[in-house]
């Protein structure tokens, strides 16, 4: 039976009321005619996600919420056109894959997978202009939004940019669906999803070790005829995609009513975050999201504010829905105990039910004598570990980690088990804005995450 349109219960809200706003890191175009041509043709395509994806994917933050699960999110810190492959998406789902294997055996529960990926194109800044050599341009703000040339055509913004961006992020989530679903993801295949360049490192050869006891589980259940033709969870995994929620131009025209119950959903991905610098209780991100309803994301950095994150949770959640909202805390190593209590008690002193995760690496990026931007291991396993300390000291649920990674072999943070040093980065520096863990440095990075799942 076919339920009923339903319209959106949100007082005051439509698809264009965040216009009305203050609209913080936005670029400007010159073109407003082009613009609204390119915002009309995007609210013609098909959406990039459905809405019992995304229905799916709050129930399942729901059970996170509730201590029965775990949350793992990760990819890309922005998506680029030019170094788009369809390896390039097959080697991140292999991390993922064997991230969640390590995190699941340590902590006997299931890990919802959460990627930065099919989206995440439009980066916040924290200046609008750059400077090189007495030239001041535009700053690079993403490939939807302009290019990482530091030219002046390069970096004017250009509408046609989010068209681009839509069929990227429909050519990635095809891949991602054929490998979550087709058979790439069948447990019996555990030991294929290590990188070839992994491969010796000491996380390797202990992932090597669990997969040989996944093995015999699989095979015990093989006998009590449990197996990939019984069984979906065998056979495939369920995965998402996530990104922030910046440009509000493209987030618009892909908002979809559901057919079956006429709520709104943004499908320009399953989970969408609201950035550290882009929160305000009155600026349009929040406006914009508080109508959907999809899971949200919100950043939680050092110059968040006790009430302010009140005001953000009685907005964005005011029925109080499990799975609606994730915490996503990011404040550096070392500082964690000074600002997550404070996070704590707002949401306990109001009965909010909120998904806690860290965001382990954003709070630790530096500048190395090299002159490169970059990261230190040890720091984000540190961030990591005082996270659930302090989670457990106060009471609450340490529910999820988000980390900017990626499957290629990369020399973007220092550290790790390779021992990477300021020296190497140069080998391999390719990020388009801020250093991602390489393969090896993030499943060295699951395995300590399962140490503390397990403590």
């Amino acid at each position: 039976m076919v339920k009923p349109l339903q319209k959106s219960s949100v007082s005051g809200w439509s698809p264009q009321s965040w216009r009305q706003k203050q609209a913080l890191q936005m670029p400007t175009y010159d073109d407003a005619d082009h613009l609204h041509q390119v915002e009309a043709a995007l609210s013609k395509y098909p959406p990039l996600i459905f809405a019992g994806e995304a229905r799916q994917l709050k129930k399942e933050l729901a059970k996170v919420c509730m201590g029965e699960g775990f949350l793992f999110q990760g990819g890309d810190c922005a998506e680029s056109f030019d170094q788009f492959s369809a390896n390039g998406v097959r080697d991140l789902f292999r991390v993922f894959l064997q991230s969640a294997i390590i995190m699941i055996f340590a902590g006997g529960k299931n890990v919802t997978k959460v990627a930065r990926l099919a989206g995440q194109f439009a980066k916040p800044r924290s200046s609008d202009m750059e400077t090189i050599d007495g030239v001041t341009l535009p700053s690079y703000r993403g490939d939807m939004i302009n290019g990482a040339d530091f030219t002046e055509e390069a970096r004017r913004p250009d509408p046609d940019r989010m068209e681009r961006a839509y069929f990227q992020s429909a050519a990635t989530l095809n891949l991602l669906r054929a490998f979550a679903s087709g058979g790439y993801a069948d447990l019996n295949r555990a030991h294929n999803w290590l990188l070839d360049f992994v491969a010796d490192s000491p996380s390797a050869h202990e992932y090597e070790d669990m997969v040989n006891q996944l093995t015999h589980c699989v095979n015990f259940m093989e006998a009590c005829e449990i197996n990939e033709e019984t069984s979906a969870q065998i056979r495939g995994t369920s995965f998402y995609t996530g990104h922030e929620s910046l440009l509000l131009n493209y987030e618009e025209p892909l908002l979809r009513h559901d057919s079956l119950t006429g709520i709104p959903y943004a499908t320009s991905g399953h989970f969408l975050w609201i950035g550290d610098r882009t929160r305000q209780p009155d600026g349009a991100h929040v406006e914009f999201l508080r109508g959907v309803d999809n899971p949200i994301g919100i950043k939680c950095g050092p110059s968040l504010e006790p009430q302010e994150l009140e005001e953000l949770l009685t907005i964005l959640n005011p029925e109080n829905e499990p799975g609606r909202i994730t915490l996503i805390v990011r404040v550096g190593a070392g500082k964690v105990a000074d600002h997550l209590p404070k996070f704590i008690k707002v949401v306990k002193d109001g009965g909010h039910h909120v998904v806690w995760c860290c965001d382990a690496v954003h709070g630790n990026t530096y500048k190395a004598e090299s002159g490169y931007k970059t990261r230190n291991f040890n720091d984000v396993v540190q961030e990591a570990k005082e996270f659930f300390e302090v989670c457990r000291a106060e009471g609450v649920y340490p529910g999820g980690v988000h980390v900017e990674m990626t499957g290629l072999d990369v020399t973007e943070c220092v550290g790790g088990q390779h021992k990477l040093t300021d020296t190497e980065l140069a080998k391999n520096y390719d990020t388009l804005c801020d250093p991602r863990l390489n393969a090896s440095q993030a499943t060295e990075f699951a395995f300590e995450v399962a140490k503390l799942l397990k403590g």
